[in-house]
């Protein structure tokens, strides 16, 4: 009975291996991800990339990065989110764009938000993936031989 049932989940598993390739995965995990950063940088800015007063105050209220003025730390946020995410739906430069928003995840885990580790958990996932596993077949990335 235990070995009908162990050959039973094995085939599943192998079923479901099959049907979800890395190809899938890696795009699947670039697209969540850059869509996570990309809304948060969208609420940074208005029009394309003008850094609002709003964000100004909230990195000299809430943030408050160490060693970085306020000022500075909105724009290398701002822009970062912008061009990672980019960059990671392009499928270019994938392991280096996801190793970018993991350091970004690990400075808002560590000095902004640190009981959101959860969130910041299933962000570092799929990144931990990229990073891994570069952008897949689906990307600029093998285009381009990169990988």
């Amino acid at each position: 009975m235990y070995a009908s049932l162990r050959e039973r989940w094995n085939r599943a598993a192998a079923v479901a291996a099959a049907t979800t390739p890395h190809a899938l995965l890696a795009l699947t995990a670039r697209m969540a991800i850059a869509a996570i950063f990309l809304q948060s940088g969208r609420t940074k800015v208005s029009g394309l990339l003008t850094i609002t007063d709003g964000t100004y105050q909230l990195f000299r209220d809430e943030y408050r990065l160490p060693l970085l003025p306020p000022e500075l730390a909105a724009h290398l946020s701002a822009y970062a989110e912008h061009l990672f995410p980019l960059l990671l739906i392009l499928g270019l430069f994938t392991r280096g764009a996801a190793m970018a928003l993991l350091g970004m995840t690990l400075v808002i885990e560590v000095f902004v938000y640190p009981d959101a580790w959860p969130t910041h958990l299933s962000w570092a996932a799929p990144l931990l993936y990229l990073v891994g596993r570069g952008g897949g077949p689906w990307s600029l990335d093998r285009v381009l031989k990169l990988d």
